[in-house]
């Protein structure tokens, strides 16, 4: 199974840095007696391990070399890969410059490397369909992508960065097979390429029959690409490194 690691933002909510946002340290790591700072991206390949991923594929823009140099001095079990995004034109955009690596019959995991969210195996809740995604409550969805859902789960709409969204359920990751991945890549050429936001993208994909689900397994969505989401994800991974199961405060 692949992962997908968008990671060719430049990182303007949080900026400056003298690093790629996807490295910067959120908590410690415990290696026999040492402990080390951890680099926010490291969450999100965990994650992805818990859920199956064995290789994995970072987009990162032309300057983002620092990634390379430090995901070639880890041992993670991992086979990584990269490709280049040349300009941050969007998060469509950069998924999909992933297409060439992976076969239609495999499963690819898809999550933000400046997020941290729990619990850890949240990936294993989402089930073997065609698109289906990991939803969180949050207290400011009109910050993220909203998912509208029936009482089955199936996805209605995805309310992008809108004032007022319809549900406090946002996604955090998804999953979705070889095949859809390209589907989805089929029609955003065929939309000019216009759509920056994957929910637009998904908005168009149902309208033409194409099925979705939103599954309510997350406990708790930390936006580290934020001030104040850097500052929340710092207090709970100081409380309790392996914090998983508690809810959103």
């Amino acid at each position: 199974m692949w992962g997908i690691v968008p990671a060719a933002g430049i990182g303007s909510r949080i900026q400056p840095l003298a690093f790629s946002k996807e490295l910067l340290p959120v908590g410690c790591h415990r290696d026999g007696n040492q402990e080390r700072p951890r680099a926010i991206s490291e969450y999100l390949l965990e994650r992805m391990m818990a859920g199956g991923a064995s290789k994995i594929c970072f987009v990162i823009s032309p300057g983002k070399s620092d990634i390379v140099e430090y995901y070639s001095n880890k041992t993670l079990g991992l086979n990584i890969c990269y490709t280049v995004q040349p300009q941050a034109v969007g998060l469509c955009d950069a998924i999909f410059r992933a297409v060439p690596f992976i076969n239609p019959e495999e499963f690819v995991l898809v999550g933000l490397p400046d997020t941290v969210w729990f619990p850890q195996n949240g990936f294993t809740s989402l089930p073997d369909d065609d698109l289906s995604f990991l939803l969180f409550p949050v207290e400011h969805p009109e910050f993220f992508d909203a998912v509208v859902t029936d009482n089955s789960g199936s996805v209605l709409d995805i309310q992008v960065k809108q004032p007022q969204p319809a549900t406090s359920w946002v996604w955090g990751a998804f999953k979705l097979s070889g095949f859809t991945l390209r589907t989805l890549h089929e029609l955003w050429l065929r939309r000019d390429r216009k759509d920056e936001f994957f929910g637009t993208l998904v908005n168009a994909y149902i309208s033409e029959g194409g099925n979705a689900k939103g599954i309510r397994a997350g406990e708790a969505y930390f936006d580290v690409g934020t001030l104040r989401g850097y500052r929340e994800a710092i207090r709970i991974l100081s409380h309790d490194s392996s914090y998983i199961g508690q809810k959103a405060s």
